[in-house]
């Protein structure tokens, strides 16, 4: 019949495998706040360094959070914060770019 269901032992939100991911769940966690930062700085014409550069920034770490995510989890949340951090960088790019 059906598995029994382990508990979730691991402190992790995104972990469901059961153990602690660490430095994965800080990589998400910056992903998204460079996401949200640089999507939100990219709506105003004067702020396009920080949006460019905090969504290259942000880019990077979800490439590098991507390449080592463990569960499906880390890997939606890391999407979603790449999608923000590359609108936020193209935009930026768009409106000055980096200097």
């Amino acid at each position: 019949m059906a598995q029994a269901m382990r508990p979730n032992t691991g402190h992790s939100l995104f972990a469901t495998d059961g153990k602690p991911h660490p430095l994965q769940d800080t990589l998400v966690g910056i992903t998204l706040f460079l996401g949200v930062l640089s999507f939100t700085t990219a709506q105003f014409h004067d702020l396009h360094v920080l949006a460019s550069w905090s969504g290259l920034i942000g880019i990077l770490a979800g490439a590098y959070g991507q390449f080592i995510s463990v569960t499906t989890r880390e890997r939606f949340a890391l999407i979603v914060g790449l999608g923000a951090s590359a609108v936020g960088f193209y935009l930026g790019m768009f409106y000055g770019g980096l200097a």
